[in-house]
């Protein structure tokens, strides 16, 4: 069985937004099903890392020659032994069953009411992505969301399938394939990793701290931005944004209260 886990801080944040709150009635809870970062996300390049086993049997990270900052799963595979474990064991059985759609809909927690497809990891080929796809239409009420850079194995689907209203992707900028997400013709809802608030701001984008953007099946058509974050290499155009941040104060979630408010009145 793969093994799914609870939901974070910023996951666990989806609880206070009333347009979830249909998925989450009778105490039903937030998951995720996680991968291993890098070996699973055949289309990543600005932020593609991995954790590498060392022949100590240590784990070191290990940054792709394209990348412009530093994927935060990555590292926590690298510093957590049960994070790097649990995901290779989610990527092992994955990948080698000839059933992916049942293997998934058969390890859903009974009390599911929200899954967040990949904290870390991606769609790593297109059978995968057509065994979420198939998952997320037998439970119509359980809201599936996910951010991917493979976009091809998404287009596999769309173009063949109707859009579910429980199965809400975001097209993830900082792949292979960017330039399918600047074409008009594919149409895909997209986010950008930005280095501070006045990039967003010039690119006319809303930050999403907290996944409200992403999951929010009404907001399934509307661009964001997400704010740079994690551990990043020191001296790198990233690790100097994160300074500037954290010299500015500025937060990485929204004041759960004020934008409590802010949904409600929408």
């Amino acid at each position: 069985m793969l093994k799914f886990s609870n939901a974070n801080a910023k996951t666990e944040a989806l609880k206070q937004v009333p347009e979830l709150a249909e998925y989450l009635k009778d105490k039903r809870k937030i998951y995720s099903l996680d991968l291993l970062s890098g070996y699973s996300c055949p289309y990543a390049k600005a932020c593609l890392s991995k954790a590498v086993v060392q022949s100590d049997g240590k784990r070191k990270i290990k940054d792709g020659k394209d990348n412009e900052f530093r994927c935060f799963s990555a590292s926590q595979e690298v510093q957590y032994n049960n994070v790097f474990n649990l995901r290779k064991h989610n990527f092992d059985l994955l990948r080698y069953s000839e059933n992916k759609d049942l293997l998934l809909m058969n390890s859903l927690p009974k009390d599911t009411g929200i899954v967040r497809i990949h904290v870390a990891g991606d769609f790593f080929n297109s059978e995968y992505m057509w065994a979420w796809w198939l998952t997320a239409s037998e439970n119509p009420d359980i809201l599936f969301y996910a951010y991917t850079k493979s976009l091809r194995y998404w287009l596999d689907v769309v173009n063949e399938m109707p859009i579910l209203d429980n199965f809400i992707l975001t097209a993830s900028y900082g792949g292979r394939d960017d330039h399918m997400i600047d074409d008009p013709t594919f149409n895909f809802r997209s986010a950008k990793v930005v280095f501070s608030e006045a990039e967003a701001e010039e690119l006319g984008l809303e930050i999403d701290h907290d996944d409200s953007h992403a999951a929010r099946p009404s907001m399934r058509d509307q661009d964001f931005a997400l704010l740079i974050h994690g551990t990043q290499p020191k001296g790198s155009e990233a690790a100097e944004a994160l300074k500037l941040l954290k010299k500015n104060n500025v937060k990485h979630s929204y004041n759960r209260e004020k934008k409590v408010k802010e949904l409600a009145i929408e």
